[in-house]
């Protein structure tokens, strides 16, 4: 779990590149027939790695999809952090 003062410290830059193209990857697996994985896209496209803006992508999904996020990133510091993060 991460603690709250840790919350609000963005990452590095290595491991919020890995949520952000995992996230990516996931929403382009959705259907688009109404533009809502393109928005989601969107939303997350010109995110900085500022913050909590880490967190604001996993939060984007559910938890079945959140598990998913673990699963499909590069990086072993980055799964961990997910890890924490959601459970």
């Amino acid at each position: 779990m991460i603690k709250s003062e840790d919350y609000y410290t963005a990452p590095t830059d290595e491991i919020f590149n890995d949520i952000k193209q995992g996230a990516i990857k996931i929403w382009k697996t959705y259907d688009d027939t109404y533009g809502y994985a393109t928005e989601k896209i969107g939303n997350i496209i010109d995110l900085n790695n500022v913050r909590d803006n880490y967190a604001y992508i996993v939060a984007m999904f559910d938890y079945s999809n959140q598990f998913k996020l673990v699963q499909i990133v590069d990086r072993k510091d980055t799964k961990l952090l997910i890890t924490n993060l959601i459970t």
